[in-house]
């Protein structure tokens, strides 16, 4: 029975989806068609789909002030986005169009808020969440912060030497937070996470260095899982202790009033993802809310840090099939036009899986394929998707029986990885040498103008040559 690329999707997923449909037998993304986006700029090329990013912030608050109103909880919600997740100027822009606030983790991400601030883009009232190990320079720029005016600055300490650094650099009044070091779940490598200070050290550490410093405010308790925020016992337990220590201290520090919960909505890298996101900040707050009653202690307000979840799935890259090699009875090799050592590092480094898709051609049979990059290394392949363990593609017309290139007669395949926007380009060293040479591709920005018309930017240009000789000193 011959069974057509469509039928295939169609029938493993619910399909089409809120962001992927298909018209004419070409996929449209987020109700953008890209055939015509390849067709005007060609491939290799990286989209980002500036709309979605103000969706994802839009319906967590959403989410988390519904979850506050039915629990009757008397704390606020603050929503922070992490700019390590992608720190590009567009990207803040679109962020920051929905008056979030900033949790940075490096001293120059301060010198970015400075930017935007002169650009009127950001309140020197926002809060800004300085977590991270602090050498001295971030330390320097937080106090400069400070000195200009940014009074929600707020330096979360990652360790006990941490306060007396800031002590020495910081001349006026300054609220801190204080990062909890959390268990790691039981299949990690190590118990406890290198971030943070140690539960049993923490109201010991305030009772005598923080409480007799007139010069510090605590402020905030902070938390995260490397897990992700996840319906387990694991993460459930460790929002308790948390919760716990927060109640503990508050009832020493009465300015204690923010229990920051960190990063960790996770983002759809599968067509079958299933998360209800709206039962988890109900959960969330309404265990907060419990422990806080039990305690006698008023709730705190909850922060946030999403960064993944802000911006991955607002992109997507697409290849085109330049050839296809048979090397055995059972192995098609499909050769992009790119790297995915370069291009998506984080599916080499920590074999990252990404939402794949047929970008043309869903009215042909499918195939079995292994997805092959242009450098030598034999690291450069993608094989499988995240709950299929294989990759099946619209079937590739070869030139001739006894060929394997692609039929230049026929309109080539185009392929797209989708929910790419975190982390990729930081992790891939953007805008320097790649792997072989492997230049960087064209990046456009897709927005709405003000009739809500689809409008299309150039972002960057195809890396050259020239640019790659200069870094390495030609």
């Amino acid at each position: 029975m011959r069974t057509k690329y469509i039928d295939l999707i169609s029938q493993t997923y619910e399909f089409p989806q809120e962001e992927f449909k298909v018209e004419d037998n070409e996929l449209l993304f987020n109700d953008v068609p890209i055939m015509d986006i390849i067709k005007q700029y060609g491939t290799p090329l990286k989209i980002t789909y500036l709309p979605k990013i103000s969706q994802n912030i839009q319906r967590a608050r959403r989410w988390f002030n519904v979850a506050i109103a039915k629990a009757d909880y008397q704390g606020d919600y603050h929503y922070c986005y992490c700019t390590k997740s992608s720190h590009f100027e567009f990207v803040l822009s679109e962020v920051l169009k929905n008056e979030v606030h900033i949790e940075t983790s490096s001293a120059f991400d301060l010198n970015l808020i400075e930017v935007l601030e002169e650009n009127k883009q950001f309140d020197k009232e926002n809060y800004i969440i300085c977590n991270g190990f602090k050498k001295q320079q971030y330390i320097e720029n937080i106090s400069m912060m400070l000195n200009k005016g940014f009074i929600n600055t707020i330096p979360v300490l990652d360790s006990i030497a941490e306060l007396d650094m800031l002590d020495k650099n910081i001349d006026t009044k300054c609220k801190i937070g204080i990062r909890i070091a959390a268990e790691e779940e039981p299949r990690f490598e190590f118990y406890t996470s290198r971030l943070g200070i140690r539960y049993n050290d923490i109201i010991q550490f305030y009772q005598n260095k923080i409480k007799q410093n007139p010069k510090f405010e605590l402020k905030m308790l902070h938390f995260f899982i490397n897990t992700g925020i996840n319906d387990t016992a694991y993460y459930w337990n460790e929002l308790a202790k948390c919760a716990n220590l927060y109640c503990d201290l508050k009832k020493i520090c009465p300015e204690l009033d923010s229990l920051n919960i960190g990063g960790g909505f996770p983002i759809k890298n599968v067509l079958s993802f299933d998360y209800d996101y709206e039962y988890m900040a109900e959960e969330i707050v309404s265990q907060i809310k419990q422990i806080c009653d039990r305690e006698g202690v008023k709730e705190p307000d909850i922060f946030t840090e999403f960064g993944s979840y802000t911006v991955g799935e607002a992109s997507a890259v697409l290849f085109s099939i330049i050839q296809q090699k048979r090397q055995n009875d059972r192995e098609l090799w499909n050769m992009i036009d790119s790297s995915f050592m370069t291009t998506l590092p984080d599916t080499w480094a920590i074999n990252q899986q990404f939402i794949i898709l047929a970008i043309n051609n869903w009215d042909k049979e499918y195939e079995r394929v292994f997805l092959g990059g242009l450098t030598c290394d034999s690291h450069d392949y993608y094989n499988s998707e995240a709950h299929l363990n294989a990759v099946f593609l619209p079937k590739i017309q070869a030139a001739t029986p006894t060929e394997s290139n692609v039929n230049e007669e026929e309109e080539p395949q185009y392929i797209g990885l989708f929910n790419t926007g975190a982390y990729q380009e930081a992790v891939g060293g953007y805008g320097g040498i790649q792997h072989c040479l492997t230049p960087a591709p064209k990046h456009i920005i897709i927005y709405k103008d003000e009739d809500g018309e689809l409008c299309t930017k150039l972002f960057a240009k195809e890396q050259s040559y020239k640019s790659m000789l200069k870094i390495l000193g030609y």
